[in-house]
């Protein structure tokens, strides 16, 4: 094998090429290029998911869990908060963090606009984490367990819909069922109206949700819905590992009761997930469509290699070589300009993935979009299976070439030279 290594330098070393050398540059330079799109393809798929699923999880977390009825409405019926199940909810092992909320629609009115909009009641345990990080002016607030606040959170979009800022007064009508029934039994509807005080301005650029959702505290809720202090809309469950949510559903129902139902954030926004795994086919035709590109401009170049070492391939063969060895120093040329290829090729590939995720440089229309700027994630993992399929793959491609050389005559090849 040394024999072999060291004639396979000699093949790759040796000046004066007439064609080869041209080809073989732009062979390493097929690979390169197809391995930096590779890269950024994953990059830029993964990190735009995750963007958006960060976003979309923000408004509602990983599981809902609500009264099991047939109300298909924004406003679900009313639950107990102190149910039995939550100390064992709260020890499962991909359980996160567990939260109250409620749900209520309303019409917000100023003195000149009139705005749909759906309220999420929260309550103290509620993790403020992913609106903090999206709020453009003012700042959360912080509800109580005793006397509900009348801070609101509204989202940028409304805020410029209904001309508000921080500190404007807004008036909210709602239609609500009667706090008592008729003689019949039966229950009316009343309108009624709440007077808040913007607190804070978010925006996330997700405007399916923007346009929609504010956030109160869940005391306003109870008390626009006539429900006692001890009853909520549901609870948010947030998860460890989102590729396990649809297990974590499951182990949920499981122990919460008949009354109750658990539901994933895939299937109450499955539009968007199913959007969302439509991009993970754009990527798989792109890494295939670039592994074809490189591995043929490698064949083209280990062919052209093999016919301008045609002499040698014939003196090594008179001299007792096997066919099996000499497609093993052709082949151990490919494979070194592969690897040559893939070094490069990751190096502007994750350089650009470096230069994309801390200075943003290439942008995007959010309102299209729902972000900013080319999002960027780069596992390692992802990263090293590229390169290993990759390699593979393109090795693979070269051993039917390199079968050209069991047709090299050393009768022929040495009689003309």
């Amino acid at each position: 094998m040394n024999v072999l290594f060291f004639i396979a330098k000699r093949v790759l070393r040796k000046k004066g090429y007439g064609t080869s050398r041209p080809t073989i540059n732009i062979a390493i330079a097929g690979v390169a290029v197809g391995i930096t799109v590779m890269i950024l393809t994953v990059a830029i798929v993964v990190g735009f998911q995750f963007s958006i699923r960060d976003k979309v999880e923000g408004f509602n977390a990983d599981i809902q869990i609500n009264k099991l009825d047939d109300n298909s409405s924004m406003e679900p019926a009313p639950i107990s908060r102190n149910q039995p199940f939550l100390k064992e909810l709260k020890s499962l092992p991909q359980v996160k963090h567990v939260e109250e909320y409620a749900t209520k629609s309303g019409i917000i009115k100023t003195k000149t606009e009139n705005e749909g909009v759906i309220l999420k009641g929260v309550g103290s345990d509620y993790d403020w984490s992913f609106i903090s990080r999206n709020l453009v002016k003012g700042s959360v607030f912080h509800p109580t367990d005793t006397i509900p606040g009348n801070g609101i959170i509204i989202s940028k979009t409304t805020a410029n819909e209904l001309d508000a800022d921080t500190g404007s007064k807004l008036l909210i009508f709602f239609v609500t069922r009667t706090r008592q029934a008729d003689s019949a039994g039966n229950y009316g509807y009343e309108q009624r109206v709440k007077t808040f005080y913007v607190k804070g301005i978010y925006h996330t650029g997700l405007e399916e949700f923007d346009k929609d959702v504010v956030f109160v505290d869940i005391g306003q809720i109870q008390n626009l819905n006539f429900w006692t202090s001890s009853q909520i809309g549901g609870f948010e469950v947030d998860c460890r590992d989102f590729t396990k949510v649809d297990e974590n559903e499951k182990a949920i129902n499981k122990i919460i009761g008949q009354d109750l139902e658990a539901i994933s954030i895939r299937k109450v926004n499955s539009a968007i997930f199913e959007w969302l795994d439509l991009q993970n086919w754009n990527a798989i035709i792109i890494i295939g469509l670039m592994v074809i590109v490189s591995a043929i401009a490698m064949i083209s170049a280990l062919i052209v290699l093999i016919l301008e070492n045609a002499y040698m391939i014939g003196l090594l063969k008179a001299l007792g070589m096997t066919n099996l060895d000499i497609q093993k120093i052709f082949i151990l040329d490919g494979a070194y300009l592969i690897a040559l290829g893939l070094f490069f090729g990751n190096v502007v590939g994750l350089s650009l993935c470096w230069l994309q995720s801390h200075y943003g440089f290439v942008k995007l229309s959010q309102e299209t979009y729902y972000i900013s700027q080319v999002p960027i994630y780069l596992n390692w993992g992802y990263i090293l299976l590229l390169n290993v399929g990759a390699f593979a793959i393109s090795m693979l491609m070269l051993i039917l070439p390199s079968f050209i050389t069991s047709k090299v005559k050393p009768a022929v090849t040495l009689k003309y030279e």
